[in-house]
């Protein structure tokens, strides 16, 4: 059975940035599974697979527009810390939740300087160049619960709603 629209897929990866560097890997663990054509995974990552059967192993290069999108300075804001109430000591790297005409958005620390706080809307990936070396581990026809539910189940995938 091949990838395509309504199949679950689970596959082996190894993801890399433009230098090289592991961003993150399935190894040692359980294959990611997906259900393919539902946008459970980045839309250059989803086209390189279809067609693509068991035991077919490639690397892929995906440019940031069709891996988690350019980068968006629009999305970076200053604000001044007493917008965070309630949190003690703001710190680079920390995350929040915050409403945004986008709907709610994580948002990171970037930069703590006196009183002001800036943040980054943009996913720590956006505008990064992605590699995957991918390997397929399996191929199934989706159940009709997980075309419902939109995403796959069981080993890889979703458990819990």
């Amino acid at each position: 059975m091949n990838i395509a629209e309504n199949s679950v897929a689970s596959i082996h990866y190894t993801l890399t940035d433009g230098e090289g560097k592991v961003i993150d890997t399935s190894e040692g663990q359980e294959p990611l599974a997906y259900l393919h054509g539902a946008g459970n995974i980045i839309p250059g990552l989803e086209k390189a697979l279809v067609g693509k059967t068991v035991g077919d192993k490639f690397k892929v290069s995906i440019p940031a527009a069709e891996a988690y999108g350019v980068r968006d300075d629009s999305m970076v804001q200053e604000l001044p810390s007493n917008m965070f109430s309630g949190i003690d000591k703001i710190e680079v790297g920390m995350e929040f939740h915050a409403e945004t005409e986008h709907g709610l958005q994580v948002v990171t620390v970037t930069k703590v300087e006196g009183d002001n706080v800036t943040i980054d809307g943009n996913h720590p990936l956006a505008g990064v160049d992605l590699t995957f070396d991918v390997e397929v581990a399996d191929v199934r026809a989706a159940s009709a619960e997980e075309l419902e539910h939109g995403h796959a189940h069981g080993a890889g995938g979703h458990h819990h709603h």
